[in-house]
């Protein structure tokens, strides 16, 4: 028997979502941090920082997409089977504003076969909705979490 076969799903979808972060350079980059991850769920923050405004001195609507579909990538890997976004919407309905915590609430609303839908709200501090995004998955080969990757597997990677 496998390690991965015998980790609770919320301990596979933890070593997924540090072994994804790992690899992910522009979440690295935006200071993004994972809060939680579970099975078809995470929370993943970021702060709003000068160089992520726009021309109107708000935080850029594509870093706000960013952080969404990072948290969207986490939720539907959460199962240890590689999966893309196939589409997405968003929909923009406050501002950020520098110096702000954006925190991102991605949670799984159907899977089924090789597909899924997700809904991911974005909140700043004061936990007042920014943005609604809506993630379609699609499940292709490969794992991201192995029996070799002991790190990732004990929670240990990157940390």
């Amino acid at each position: 028997m496998s390690i991965t076969s015998d980790m609770t799903p919320d301990q596979l979808a933890h070593a997924c979502s540090i072994a994804m972060h790992e690899n992910d350079h522009t979440a690295k980059a935006l200071g993004m941090e994972i809060i939680e991850t579970r099975a078809g769920f995470a929370h993943l923050e970021m702060v709003v920082r000068k160089d992520m405004l726009n021309g109107h001195a708000i935080c850029h609507g594509g870093m706000i997409f960013t952080l969404a579909d990072t948290s969207f990538a986490h939720a539907c890997n959460s199962y240890n089977k590689v999966t893309v976004a196939s589409g997405c919407t968003i929909d923009f309905a406050a501002p950020g504003f520098e110096g702000d915590r954006l925190k991102a609430i991605a949670e799984e609303r159907h899977r089924k076969g090789r597909t899924g839908v997700y809904d991911i709200t974005i909140y700043n501090q004061k936990d007042q909705a920014l943005a609604f995004f809506r993630g379609k998955s699609h499940q292709i080969n490969g794992v991201l979490v192995d029996d070799s990757d002991e790190s990732a597997l004990h929670g240990t990677k990157g940390e």
